[in-house]
């Protein structure tokens, strides 16, 4: 403010004090203060010094210049300064006797100026001077910033009036007009009536002293009443759209943070794979140094089975005197191997009766259980076939020991010791083993977490989109009510604005299903290489057992192992119990959304039976948001199915980690 009393001293030879003085009263921010000059006697070279002054942002948002006696020439002057102005937004004219000249100088500044939003013109004579006033009339119709525009006393007539009424019907954005004390009279009252049919802004306007009569008085009260409807709906509606969006960029935003996040599980996922084939890998390594170990070993053990060979062939001849010896301890022989065969027959039998009972417990399991009875019905074959070839070797092993006994004790007992070992590193191999299935069940139960977690947010997600419809619905009944004719155009465009809306949000829901089936595909793969992985182990397990089985032959633990088993086949059958019992919740939780959208849908049907004709604008939005039910419902029915599939993957694995256990042993020895 201090530059602008500078400019205005340096440009005026002789400043008037009066000015200086109220320019140095004047305070605050820049753009916010006022400029009171009213009743001041301005001269023409205040008013051409104000006029160089006013162009582009001047330091006040109010100018005050009633009564002030302006000249014509004084008033162009500030008028033409003001045409550029871009920071007052209130203008007063007040009694200052604007003639021809003034209402051009106002004609042209309402043309070009965007920043006055008042105009206070009381008592001066606009309306005397014809041309001037049309010129005038001509600059408010192209103005579309004013607001407020008082001209009282301007001694208006009916063709001043028409003047006005023409430029109403251009102008879209004044608000307020006050045409009090003048003379306008039934026709200009009726041209400003006319008027009103096409200008739907003004909300004020003021007849009073114009010898209008009462009945057009009314219809411009009526008028001006329906414009203010009509501007409260628009405030309204776009209160309406502004909230809206700011949900939808919201929900945007959610939907970014949640798409992150399922990225950010999934590069955790795929790191900890990567991290598990390395280690699976290193194990895989370790394990085939460790059956090089133990085929180097048996190498060992079949050379020296030769060697005591030759040494036995060469032993025969002694044989033959103690042939009597021999053939009393072969009797003893035959008669022990009788009875050990008897036994084996009556385990056996034992044997045959717990797996009856473990079958027929089995077969009350679900469907999902046939893989691990075949599996078991495999191992019983198995089984069989090993003990043929055991029975066949315990007779050999009976022949060749008694004809060993009195050379190869020295060989039993390295037999013995390498057993001990070989023994050793197999129950280690195992422990290793088993600590690798339970890593990998505890995974394969992580991301099972983390597929309900997504699930539950899934259904958080729908149930917003049901309050959503809900609301929408009761908004649709509301807005209903209060609608008129004008109403209808302002629900067309909300009704596309929404519809583009939920666009955008099917697009988005479809770019995060398209997203979530790519990490669930990705996630299968990943399923499918530990699965490959745990098959790989499993072999080089039952390459493993196949040697312990042969170099166990003489064990008699068959007890203990067969407690083991009904142990395992317990805790299988819990686990199964356990996830037929999630399945079940599931499915009874899906049971009561459909119940819950059965029910909302019966209330949609009971809803458009009684208001048939006000929801018939919302009928596409209805069947977008079934679609989005519909799609819901696939995206339960696909998780479904890959429940079922974790289930039999479960099942696999857990068939793998029987036939790796101890359990698939000692039923082959059985």
């Amino acid at each position: 403010m201090e530059e602008f009393r500078r400019a205005y001293a340096r440009l005026c030879a002789a400043p008037q004090e009066a000015v200086l003085r109220r320019l140095r009263e004047l305070g605050g921010a820049p753009g916010r203060g006022r400029l009171d000059l009213a009743a001041q006697s301005l001269s023409l070279e205040t008013c051409g010094a104000l006029g160089r002054l006013l162009p582009g942002a001047a330091p006040f948002a109010e100018l005050a210049l009633g009564d002030c006696g302006l000249s014509e020439e004084g008033v162009k002057l500030l008028l033409h300064g003001l045409c550029s102005n871009t920071t007052v937004k209130s203008l007063d004219l007040k009694g200052n006797n604007l003639r021809t000249v003034g209402a051009e100088a106002l004609g042209k500044l309402l043309r070009q100026n965007k920043s006055i939003r008042r105009l206070i013109l009381e008592w001066n004579s606009l309306g005397m001077w014809e041309e001037g006033f049309s010129f005038f009339c001509q600059g408010l119709g192209a103005n579309n910033f004013l607001q407020r525009l008082d001209l009282r006393n301007n001694q208006i007539n009916h063709q001043g009036a028409g003047e006005l009424a023409v430029a109403l019907k251009q102008n879209a954005s004044l608000q307020e007009l006050d045409l009090r004390w003048n003379n306008i009279g039934l026709l200009g009252g009726r041209a400003l009536l006319n008027c009103l049919h096409s200008n739907k802004t003004l909300k004020r306007l003021e007849l009073a002293g114009n010898n209008v009569p009462s009945d057009i008085l009314k219809a411009v009260e009526r008028a001006m009443d329906h414009n203010q409807d009509r501007q409260t709906i628009l405030n309204e509606t776009q209160n309406r759209a502004y909230i809206l969006s700011k949900e939808v960029l919201s929900l945007k935003d959610e939907k970014t943070k949640q798409f992150l996040d399922l990225m950010d599980t999934i590069d955790k996922q795929r790191e900890e794979i990567a991290r598990n084939g390395r280690m699976s890998a290193a194990r895989v390594s370790q394990l085939q140094e460790a059956l090089d170990e133990q085929h180097s070993i048996m190498n060992s053990l079949k050379a020296k089975l030769q060697m005591t060979e030759a040494a036995l062939a060469l032993s025969e001849q002694k044989v033959h005197n103690l042939g009597e010896l021999l053939n009393a301890t072969r009797q003893e022989q035959t008669s022990m191997a009788e009875r050990h065969f008897t036994e084996l027959q009556q385990q056996k039998q034992e044997g045959a009766d717990r797996e009856g009972r473990l079958l027929h417990d089995l077969s009350a399991a679900s469907e999902k259980n046939l893989l691990l009875r075949n599996q078991v019905d495999e191992l019983e074959k198995k089984c069989k076939v090993q003990q043929d070839q055991l029975f066949q070797v315990k007779q050999d092993l009976t022949n060749t020991t008694a004809e060993l006994k009195l050379r190869a004790v020295q060989a039993e007992e390295r037999l013995e010791m390498e057993k001990r070992r070989f023994k050793q590193s197999l129950e280690d191999m195992e422990s290793l083993r088993v600590k690798e299935v339970d890593h990998m069940t505890q995974h394969i139960e992580a991301s099972e977490r983390s597929m309900q977690d997504r699930i539950q947010r899934l259904e958080a997600i729908r149930i917003a989109l049901e309050e959503e419809l809900s609301q929408v619905k009761a908004a649709a009944l509301s807005e209903r009510g209060q609608a008129e004719e004008e109403l209808i155009k302002v629900r067309n465009q909300a009704r596309l604005e929404e519809q583009q809306r939920l666009e955008h949000l099917e697009e988005k829901l479809r770019l995060m299903t398209e997203s979530r089936d790519e990490a669930q595909n990705c996630y299968l793969k990943q399923k499918q290489m530990v699965a490959e992985t745990q098959a790989k182990v499993n072999q080089l397990s039952l390459h493993a057992d196949g040697l312990r089985r042969r170099l166990e032959e003489l064990q008699q633990d068959l007890n203990s192992k067969e407690e083991e088993k009904v142990t395992e086949v317990n805790k299988v059958k819990v686990e199964l119990q356990e996830q037929i019992g999630h399945l079940q919740a599931e499915r009874t939780a899906q049971d009561g959304l459909r119940e819950k959208i059965a029910a909302l849908e019966r209330q949609l049907k009971a809803l458009s039976s009684n208001h048939r004709e006000a929801l018939l604008d919302k009928e596409g939005e209805i069947s977008l948001l079934l679609e989005k039910l519909r799609m819901k419902e696939a995206d339960i029915s696909r998780m479904r199915e890959e429940e079922a599939q974790r289930a039999s993957f479960l099942q696999n694995a857990i068939m793998a980690y029987v036939q790796g256990s101890p359990l698939g042993t000692h039923s082959s020895r059985k």
